[in-house]
């Protein structure tokens, strides 16, 4: 793996310890600034990096490289936004809702570029998002925009968890849909990808977009999060990589109080998605392992990628006391970028 430089965020050390500990049921206290990696290649078929899988996906332009067949967004014709970052809100559902939007050098206003929404966790942020899974820079050199919006009291509603977000039965299905429509908008943005990742609670919110926005969604990545919904069932086959920690104690790999276990839930994702045979062996490197349902419908793989020992954590990220191990043999920024890569919508 590259080596990395690293720029802490600006929260002091008392403030951010407190903050990381209390990353799933704490407050959000703190700004954050990602890290800057150095000298990293791209990660397409690096397969000594990320996982892959045997039949590659579905095929797609490279980024920053109109996909064949798909209309442009409105904000091809032209555009005021400057690449950087960038504070939304939206009006839908009858809230005011808010997104922190990063726009990479490579925007022009005229080069549909793949977005990625960035769910928070629980009760954290979107400056936390950012920090916790380094996906700016990587935006930055992969050329795509990358969206970090904000949950109702700081939750999303992805199932039957959690908080303010779920116990008011907050529409974040819409909400997403609204903020799509506006960064289309006002954005250049390739239509047939769009994907969806987060942290935990966010986690949790990917998996349901995967389940009932198929339409816009182009493949999911959630991290440490499970599927809390009683029925899914998507209007295509959608493309699934998963991280999780067999250690993490917020949310047990072995499911429990509800929940599926991680390894049922995305054996459930493959015959959805009509994936034929046994889940084969994909990546091997230390406490990280992923595992790959191919010969699926439409090109839609469904992987996981298990960290042996790991926390309630982003593999490859900063370590978060109190939450467990953070493997750094894998990434989950980088593999999850590869396979989003590969999976554009049909």
């Amino acid at each position: 793996m590259p080596a990395r430089s690293r720029r802490q965020p600006t929260v002091a050390p008392r403030a951010r310890l407190l903050l990381l500990c209390l990353l799933a049921c704490g407050s959000e206290t703190a700004g954050a600034g990602a890290r800057e990696r150095a000298g990293e290649a791209s990660p397409a078929g690096a397969v000594t990096d990320a996982p892959t899988t045997e039949a590659g996906g579905a095929a797609t332009s490279a980024p920053g490289a109109p996909s064949a067949g798909t209309p442009p967004s409105s904000g091809c014709a032209g555009t005021s936004v400057t690449p950087g970052d960038h504070d939304w809100t939206i009006s839908t559902g009858g809230r005011t809702r808010s997104a922190r939007v990063h726009v990479p050098p490579r925007h022009d206003g005229k080069t549909p570029l793949p977005v990625v929404l960035n769910f928070h966790g629980r009760l954290s942020s979107p400056s936390q998002a950012e920090w916790i899974s380094e996906m700016t820079p990587k935006a930055d050199a992969s050329g795509f925009v990358v969206v970090y919006p904000a949950g109702i009291g700081q939750t999303w509603n992805g199932g039957f968890c959690c908080g303010q977000a779920q116990s008011e039965n907050v529409d974040d299905v819409g909400f997403t849909r609204a903020l799509l429509d506006e960064l289309g908008a006002k954005l250049c943005i390739d239509a047939r990808r769009v994907f969806a990742t987060g942290l935990s609670n966010g986690g949790f919110m990917s998996h349901r977009l995967a389940c009932e926005l198929a339409d816009r969604i182009a493949a999911v990545g959630p991290v440490a999060g499970h599927l809390l919904l009683p029925s899914c069932k998507p209007s295509r086959p959608v493309p699934v990589i998963h991280f999780h920690g067999t250690s993490d104690t917020v949310v047990p790999y072995g499911g429990g109080l509800g929940m599926a276990s991680v390894e049922s839930s995305l054996a459930g994702w493959a015959e959805r998605n009509g994936c034929t045979g046994s889940a084969k062996e994909t990546f091997a490197r230390g406490d990280a392992k992923c595992v790959t349902w191919d010969g699926c419908t439409a090109g839609a793989d469904v992987t996981l990628c298990t960290i042996d020992g790991g926390g309630h954590t982003w593999p490859g990220g900063p370590a978060l006391p109190g939450l467990g191990k953070t493997s750094k043999d894998l990434d989950a920024t980088d593999a999850m970028w590869t396979f989003f890569a590969t999976h554009a919508m049909p």
